[in-house]
């Protein structure tokens, strides 16, 4: 019998309830989950912002403190800059080499997940087999700027949007926290995904 692959793709910044949701739901459905939190890299520094501010190791602690060995967390789902050279998507050699990284090791059936229409679309123009999932009604960008509130002193209730493994985890790196709550957000979004300004065209 073959094996089903699920693949979610996302940001996981930082991993949420709806999140570990959406990961115990796909455990459902497929044999092997591998879940691909995107990072953005310049050569071999991954670059974070506002937007993103959990790096790619805090990523996978988060998701580890709550599935254990039962994932695979895997670094193919990796930008590396200038980032503008994958688009227009499909047309460039950049985009297709994500595709390959993505389907780096799967084999037999396969379906990719995501709870964004854009995103959607995106995958399946790349063959990627997407199930589009309903959006969760908690969003990792409203815990964000519940972290950004409580590093600003104010009122917030973010400890009750994700568990509490990766509450410890988040306090443990409560620096990174503060860090961009007190700056811009240095992101742009293009086709619907966001992207870091910084390495976004180089020379």
């Amino acid at each position: 019998m073959q094996l089903i692959t699920a693949l979610y793709l996302a940001h996981l910044n930082p991993v949420t309830n709806a999140h570990v949701e959406i990961i115990s739901e796909l455990k459902k459905d497929a044999d092997i989950v591998k879940v691909m939190p995107v990072i953005f890299k310049d050569e071999n520094r991954e670059i974070n912002s506002k937007s993103f501010p959990f790096n790619f190791e805090t990523r996978k602690k988060m998701l580890m403190s709550v599935f254990g060995n039962t994932i695979q967390i895997t670094e193919d789902y990796t930008f590396f800059a200038p980032f503008k050279k994958y688009l227009p998507p499909l047309l460039t050699p950049k985009s297709w080499r994500l595709r390959k990284q993505i389907l780096k090791g799967v084999e037999g059936k396969f379906f990719s997940y995501t709870g964004d229409k854009a995103e959607g679309y995106m995958l399946k123009f790349y063959g990627l087999k997407p199930k589009i999932g309903e959006r969760k009604s908690l969003s990792a960008a409203s815990v964000k700027e519940k972290l950004y509130d409580a590093a600003l002193k104010k009122e917030s209730s973010w400890k009750e949007d994700v568990p509490e493994k990766i509450v410890k985890i988040i306090e443990q790196d409560w620096k990174t926290v503060e860090k961009f709550a007190a700056i811009d957000d240095m992101t742009t979004r293009v086709v619907g995904m966001k992207f870091p300004k910084e390495g976004w065209s180089k020379e």
